[in-house]
């Protein structure tokens, strides 16, 4: 069970009034007083009216609505829709980067989400970049010098697709045409014919060497299994051919060869080492000499012809290099002559373009290069890519294409990856092996908007790794380099294509929050070198008619867009009026497109489900109370438990150091008003005025609660240590609070629960207040306010209205109340009041029904003032604390002086019995004498 914050204080005062009743006479009169519950009510105090009515607020103050007769009948007569609305400072800031073609003047858009800014920045692009000038278009080719690094080439607009289509043409044309030159009989006689008459050389060449091969008694002859000329001596020739005449020339692989020698047939020196050991028989002497030398006479011709035969060889493999060569240059020439009417009209075409032309001879040539690759169509780098018509060595890769005269490019990228914004290299695997190639590079956002405007989520851009790394790399260096992120992460990577980079120029605007923008500012040193234009988009605008009408054009052009039913006056002035709410300011209009655009819709759908083809207040009204209900299932929670008894409020009655105080409860995108119940308990005569906080030492309270309690302290401090000594200390807390608690709006509720419990005076329960006040004792403004009324106005009305309850709100905040309309007509009939206050004193006076701070002629607050009670609480606290002490120093006294008798009495053992009670009863009246002046020397001391 939770204690009730005020029955220490009561304890406090039944103890005061034992030890001393004629001092606490008169505060406990007046208390009884002012209870409510007690026969004798005391009289209003004059000041106190006089208050309540200076600060009560009429219910034409609560709520500013907007005149009917100056809106359009319906959205369909709407003015036409300014798209700068409300946004001139960031158009200005926008325009003014513009028109700086420097480095580093890209915008960053700041604003909350919701506002709008994407929708205005793009349609005032669209508008300039229609004027503007068409940026060229870019290709990829292939780089027939180094196949690495492809070649960029720029076009004017629209003249990619047209060399795409040329170059596609090209290689149909040439494929078709070289495959019809080289089936045809004219080269295929001029091959024959190149060949013949290779082939003649040849024969000539062996017959000549044959016949000199003759004359040392040797022949040329071919091996069977490898087909290698040699000379051997006849006999050595193979049977079947010893009778055949031999044909001294090479064969062919489809002709036979003329004369064959087998294995064993090779020049055999055994012969002559046999006949060289036989030399030693003398009946045989004089022959073997002249064998002997016959045989070595044979083996020198025959190393002699041999070596002839390599000469020949080297000769007929030049005859046959020159034989192919004369092929190849067949080929070219035919290539050429075939190609050469194709290729002109495209030079032609592209006359004035030097680079282009350029790169269409070296297609030429490489065609006439690889003439045979591309007929026999069996080399891979000669097939047809993967869905496209043309081998990827002669794919014209267009990057980013543009129609002619259709201005500059607009881009917005929902997804700034890395590889979307500065593109990539594609990659496919066959057969387990990955390749790519120049069709295979694809464009990025850069690409895309090269000579127009980028518009990125600054938040998204963050997401990815190294995707402002690459952003920033290319707005510095204005080029768009495409990099292999894989290499980035992996420090390593496979070998793949490095496109030569292509100029950059482009305007990119970052959309995001202005916390993100400074965080930016700090964490990232170059961010402002490269955004060095802030483009700042507002949250509401002043609340006039020209205001309130372009207003209503917004929402036409959102109606018409969204093709919605029209809008007639009267949702139009709903519509303007809870704008103005969530603006929290009745001069105010909100600028949130997405609130605006949510209620449009379901506005719509309520008059569609009643049957109505024109939308009106009721149901633009159902629509707000549908949003509301739907955001609402914490604040139904608390509301059960306020039924239930679980959540301790009080509406009615009076309370000591206890009071309404106003709080706004917000989770995710749910926020309502709940009033909390805030007490203060004084510790007396502990301490030297310190207050603690329990919210923020249990860690429950935020630095700006912190604050305020800071200034509340400094102020009380301030206010009565000069008339007296803070001997006391103080808590407070809300009680059955859970959750964190930040802000200063509960400062002034915290100084009156504080005082209320120093003075002992009752606060009406009747009030709920809020407001953030200066160490001056001034109130300041608060957030929230208006939902912070109705949840007051809420648990009244559960608990039941009485006429008396209301609530307490800073002065300053009397502008931004757009209350419910239940209020309102509560405030009409008197059912329920609202009050502005400046200071704390007339929030008080309002409270506890008594003058605060009124002085007497001797600067003094006068006893029946606020103030007045807590000095007296303060000066009655330090008497009994004093009296204490006297009685503590009286006992000690009487001890001493029973000791001193004692020993008198002993020394006047020998005095008569009646004269020792005479000086007895002598030395009793003296020491009662002593009794009674002691104290007063005391205090005179202190």
């Amino acid at each position: 069970m939770t204690e009730q914050p005020h029955a220490p204080i009561s304890t406090v005062s039944r103890d005061a009034n034992k030890k001393d009743a004629k001092n606490m006479a008169t505060p406990i009169t007046e208390l009884t007083d002012t209870l409510t519950n007690d026969k004798k009510v005391k009289a209003p105090h004059p000041l106190f009216i006089e208050v309540k009515q200076r600060c009560l607020i009429s219910a034409e103050q609560l709520k500013r609505y907007s005149e009917l007769s100056e809106l359009p009948t319906d959205t369909r007569t709407a003015p036409d829709l300014d798209v700068g609305f409300g946004q001139e400072r960031a158009l200005k800031a926008l325009h003014t980067a513009l028109d700086i073609k420097a480095s580093g003047y890209h915008v960053f858009a700041a604003g909350e989400n919701g506002l709008g800014k994407r929708t205005v920045i793009s349609r005032l692009l669209t508008r300039i970049a229609a004027d503007a000038p068409t940026p060229d278009d870019w290709v990829y080719v292939h780089n027939f010098t180094d196949p690495r690094t492809p070649l960029a080439l720029r076009l004017p607009a629209g003249q990619t697709s047209l060399l795409q289509q040329q170059v596609n043409n090209l290689w149909q044309q040439a494929k078709k045409r070289l495959s019809q030159r080289f089936r045809s009989d004219q080269y295929q006689s001029k091959i024959e014919a190149i060949k013949n008459d290779t082939h003649q050389k040849e024969s000539q060449a062996y017959e000549v060497l044959n016949a000199e091969g003759k004359q040392y008694d040797l022949a040329l002859t071919f091996r069977s299994f490898d087909n290698k000329a040699m000379f051997v001596h006849p006999s050595k020739l193979s049977t079947e051919n010893s009778d055949a005449d031999v044909k001294h020339e090479k064969p062919s692989n489809n002709d036979e060869a003329p004369s064959t020698i087998e294995d064993n047939s090779t020049v055999d020196t055994s012969n002559i080492n046999t006949s060289i050991d036989n030399s030693n028989d003398d009946s045989t002497n004089e022959y073997g000499n002249s064998e002997y030398e016959a045989e070595l006479n044979n083996f020198v011709q025959k190393n002699h012809m041999q070596k002839r035969l390599s000469q020949l060889t080297i000769a007929l493999e030049q005859l046959e290099d020159e034989a192919n060569d004369a092929i190849e240059a067949l080929h070219r020439n035919i290539a050429r002559r075939a190609l050469q009417p194709l290729f002109t009209p495209v030079y032609e075409q592209f006359a004035n373009h030097p680079l282009v032309i350029d790169y269409l001879k070296a297609i030429f040539a490489d065609m006439v290069t690889h003439v045979e690759r591309i007929v026999n169509g069996d080399d891979e780098e000669f097939v047809t890519a993967v869905l496209t018509t043309t081998p990827s060595r002669y794919a014209v890769n267009v990057i980013v294409s543009h129609a002619a005269d259709s201005g500059a490019p607009v881009v917005f990228e929902d997804l700034p990856t890395h590889l979307n914004l500065l593109g990539h290299v594609e990659q496919i695997t066959q057969l387990g092996t990955v390749t790519t190639d120049v069709s295979m590079i694809r464009a990025g956002a850069l690409h895309r908007a090269n000579g127009g405007y980028l518009l990125l989520e600054a938040s998204h851009l963050l997401e990815h790794p190294y995707a402002w790394q690459g952003l920033k790399r290319a707005l510095q260096s204005r080029k768009i380099k495409l990099s292999s992120l894989e290499q980035m992460l992996t420090l390593t990577g496979s070998l793949s294509l490095a496109p030569a980079p292509i100029d950059l120029d482009i305007k990119v605007i970052l959309l995001g929050e202005a916390d993100l923008y400074y965080e930016l500012l700090e964490l990232e040193p170059e961010f402002d070198a490269v955004f060095k234009v802030r483009a700042d988009f507002h949250d509401d605008v002043v609340r006039t008619s020209e205001h309130e009408l372009a207003l209503v054009a917004k929402m036409a052009d959102i109606i018409d867009y969204a093709n919605l039913y029209p809008f007639d006056r009267s949702a139009q002035a709903t519509l303007l009026e809870h704008l103005s709410l969530q603006a929290e300011d009745q001069d105010r209009l909100s600028l949130h497109s997405d609130l605006l655009i949510k209620l449009l819709h379901e506005s719509n759908r309520h008059a569609r489900l009643s049957g109505k083809n024109i939308v009106d207040a009721n149901h633009v009204t159902q629509a707000i109370e549908d949003m509301d209900e739907r955001s609402g299932y914490l604040r139904d929670l608390y509301w059960d438990e306020l039924k239930n008894g679980q959540q301790l409020i009080q509406t009615q009655g009076n309370a000591v150091g206890q009071v309404n105080a106003l709080t706004v409860v917000s989770y995710a995108d749910s926020e309502f008003g709940m009033p909390a119940r805030l007490t203060a308990v004084i510790q007396p005569n502990i301490g030297t005025g310190e207050i603690l906080d329990i919210e923020r030492d249990v860690d429950l309270g935020g630095s700006l609660h912190a604050k305020g309690m800071l200034i509340m302290t400094s102020y009380l401090r301030a206010l009565l240590s000069q008339h007296h000594a803070l001997n006391f200390s103080a808590s407070l807390a809300f009680e059955q609070s859970y959750a964190h608690i930040d802000g200063d709006s509960a400062t002034v509720s915290e100084g009156c629960a504080l005082l209320s419990a120093l003075a002992n005076v009752p606060i009406d329960q009747s009030f709920a207040i809020t407001g953030s006040m200066n160490q001056l004792g001034e109130v300041q403004a608060v957030g929230g306010i208006n939902s912070k009324i109705a949840g007051f106005f809420d648990a009244c009305r559960e608990q039941e209205l009485t006429g008396q309850q209301g609530v307490v709100i800073p002065m300053a905040n009397v502008k931004q109340l757009m209350l419910r309309d239940d209020i309102i007509a509560a405030v009409n009939a008197d059912e329920f009041h609202i009050y502005g206050v400046h200071t704390l004193s007339e929030a008080l006076t309002l409270m506890t029904g008594l003058p605060i701070d009124t002085m007497n002629k001797k600067s003094r607050y006068r006893k029946d003032t606020l103030f007045g009670k807590v000095l007296s609480r303060l000066m009655l606290w330090d008497e009994n604390q004093n009296s204490d002490d006297d009685i503590d120093d009286k006992k000690s006294k009487k001890k001493d002086k029973k000791q001193k008798k004692a020993k008198r009495q002993k020394k006047a053992d020998k005095r008569k019995k009646e004269k020792r009670r005479e000086d007895d009863s002598t030395i009793i009246i003296d020491s009662e004498a002593d009794t009674h002046n002691e104290p007063s020397t005391q205090n005179s001391d202190i």
